[in-house]
């Protein structure tokens, strides 16, 4: 079973129950996976090395990405990623110009450090409903899938 790291922000809880649905249905498929919050949990960048995939979560506002991910995305830099998947996910707001920036920003990062990045970025609007929260599940399946070949 893969080991999988998820790491994210969440402002409003929006991003959490993302979090949590795609974390809850990647263990019932009895896969190791390691929980971090950029708001609570020491996270260093050097740490995505130890995982055979990573998904990253953030809400986004504005244009920028949240001052709670900037350390993490800087210190990517240092960070050599082939031959990792990384899985973007988050909450985003349609009232902005930019429809979910800080996804496509963290994506970004991990394709210049060499990761090869899960075609789909998942970007929910605003809270999640039911039908957002069985995307999260299949968004997991996917990864999984594509981390699998």
């Amino acid at each position: 079973m893969a080991k999988i790291l998820v790491v994210y922000t969440s402002l409003t809880g929006s991003t959490e129950m993302m979090a949590e649905a795609i974390i809850d249905h990647m263990e019932q498929g009895g896969h190791d996976v390691t929980m971090k919050t950029f708001d609570f949990d020491p996270i260093e960048a050097e740490e995505m090395k130890n995982f055979d995939g990573i998904m990253i979560g953030s809400y986004s506002w504005d244009d920028d990405i949240p001052f709670e991910v900037d350390s993490f995305h800087d210190d990517m830099d240092e960070v050599n990623l082939t031959g990792k998947l990384v899985g973007v996910f988050g909450s985003c707001d349609s009232y902005y110009d930019i429809y979910g920036p800080a996804l496509d920003t963290m994506a970004t990062k991990a394709e210049q450090q060499g990761a090869k990045i899960y075609e789909e970025k998942l970007k929910i609007e605003l809270e999640p409903d039911d039908k957002d929260i069985e995307h999260c599940k299949n968004f997991a399946d996917g990864f999984l899938e594509e981390l699998g070949k």
